[in-house]
This record gives C-alpha cells, sequence and structure tokens, in this order.
C-alpha cells in the first residue's frame, strides 16, 4: 500500500471508531438513565410492559423505547468493530508488528567477558 492509501485508511478507521465508541457511551448513558427513571413493575396503562436488564435490575418500558436503545447499542457495536478491523489492517500494512519482530532479530548478542 501507498502512504496515502495507509492515510485514508487511517482516517477511516477513526471515522468509524469514535462514533461507535460515542454511541456505546450515550448508550450507556440512556440505560443508567432508563434504570433512574422507569418503573420496576410493569404499568400497562402507559403500555410499559416491555422488560429489560439493566446491571442487575428489571425496568419496564414501552416497545419504542426498546427498539430505539437495542437499535442504538447493536449499531455503535458494529460501527466500533468495523473501524477496530480497519485499524487493525492499517497496523498490520503500516509493519507495526513486523517492526518491532524485526528490531529484536537484529539485536546483537550481548559479549560476555571471561
Amino acid at each position: 500500500m501507498t502512504v496515502a492509501q495507509l492515510l485514508k485508511l487511517r482516517r477511516l478507521s477513526l471515522w468509524f471508531l469514535l462514533p461507535g465508541l460515542a454511541g456505546l457511551i450515550v448508550s450507556a448513558m440512556l440505560s443508567t438513565y432508563y434504570l433512574e427513571s422507569l418503573p420496576k413493575w410493569p404499568v400497562p396503562e402507559e403500555t410499559r410492559t416491555t422488560p429489560r436488564e439493566i446491571r442487575g435490575s428489571i425496568v419496564y418500558q414501552t416497545l419504542a423505547e426498546d427498539r430505539t436503545l437495542s437499535a442504538m447499542e447493536y449499531s455503535s457495536i458494529g460501527v466500533f468493530l468495523i473501524g477496530l478491523g480497519l485499524g487493525l489492517v492499517y497496523l498490520n500494512q503500516f509493519g507495526g508488528g513486523a517492526r518491532a519482530g524485526k528490531a529484536e532479530e537484529d539485536k546483537p548478542e550481548p559479549v560476555v567477558a571471561g
């Protein structure tokens, strides 16, 4: 790969990693908010009958809230994993691991006086 292609790959990796990480943080914040604000028992009048376990506690939410949070969690994980994969390809192509191994091979043997 050329240097320009490596730079594009690095930039593309960051474009996936950062939004994925941000989505994971936002979904964790939303889960914490749900844990604090949603009822711990079903409320059929408000259509809060869909259970969700958050940190060992069960809260009841609407179907729309469940779909929103699930979609946010799964899409954030997917986007983050794509960025992670691209980052690993970048590191492999850039030769970070190969350079470390090569440096170990090139070291001269220590001379023992005696």
